[in-house]
């Protein structure tokens, strides 16, 4: 259930990035930011709802083998959290259709998100969902070549996605090293996450918004845009990698952390 929950979170944050690109196709930016919130609520509201789940496996773990147990079960979580990045991955040209859709009639509603939510959710326009679905293709990657890597922005996203995968996790972690900070150490998960949230929001998102504005003024092409959003999504990936090996090492950090400001 646990898994579940995370790799749906990650799954519909990795499809955010379909949304801009959604939004540059019909140039309609501002009404796809809209849906953009929508779908960020949505994992944000899921995250909430594991959290207290992710937690009771510390509670529950047994006296005998904790570590190695909350251990292999957090990896697991980490693991949901690649696969369902990767399901984003290979859902974006068929979302890309769909959002493009979603906005088009989200105008027609005069913004109304819950008249799009009912009209959406009717038979005939499931059944119109139905045909935009794509089949993932190496086709869609055409134009898109290792050279055109922006590697600082790659890196920093990587680490971005990677401390924000692991932050709750290895906060929940560090309560067994320091059982006696262990409040300490659980509320610095917030820390953790609100620094990931605040690099991503100075970093990464300027220079995506950037390249829809420019595609929607003509300035430049919606290769380049594409070509961005694939390499953020892939770099999201390895993010959620690289976390495994981040897991434990943050949590001992954490610990140190705790125990210094106690």
């Amino acid at each position: 259930m646990i898994a579940l929950f995370i790799l749906i979170i990650h799954a519909i944050e990795t499809l955010a990035y379909a949304v801009r690109l959604s939004g540059a196709r019909v140039r309609l930016l501002a009404s796809a930011l809209s849906l953009f919130n929508v779908m960020v609520m949505v994992s944000r509201l899921a995250n909430m709802m594991q959290q207290p789940f992710t937690g009771s496996l510390v509670d529950t773990a047994p006296a005998d083998n904790a570590f190695a147990f909350v251990e292999s079960q957090y990896r697991i979580i980490i693991g949901a959290a690649s696969i369902g990045t990767l399901i984003g991955i290979l859902l974006l040209p068929t979302f890309v259709a769909i959002f493009s859709r979603a906005i088009i009639h989200l105008v027609e509603e005069r913004g109304s998100i819950p008249a799009l939510m009912k009209k959406g959710f009717t038979f005939e326009y499931f059944k119109r969902g139905i045909k935009h679905i794509r089949k993932p293709s190496f086709s869609y990657l055409k134009g898109i070549g290792l050279r055109d890597i922006p590697v600082k922005l790659f890196i920093i996203n990587i680490l971005i996605t990677a401390i924000y995968t692991i932050g709750v996790l290895s906060a929940l972690y560090a309560t067994l090293l320091v059982p006696e900070q262990s409040n300490t150490a659980v509320m610095a998960s917030g820390l953790i996450n609100g620094v990931a949230t605040i690099l991503l929001i100075l970093f990464i998102d300027p220079k995506i918004s950037i390249l829809a504005d420019d595609v929607i003024n003509q300035r430049g092409s919606y290769l380049d845009l594409k070509r961005a959003s694939v390499m953020m999504m892939a770099s999201r990936l390895l993010g959620t990698i690289f976390a495994q090996l981040l897991f434990i090492p943050g949590a001992h950090y954490i610990a140190w952390f705790a125990k210094l400001i106690a």
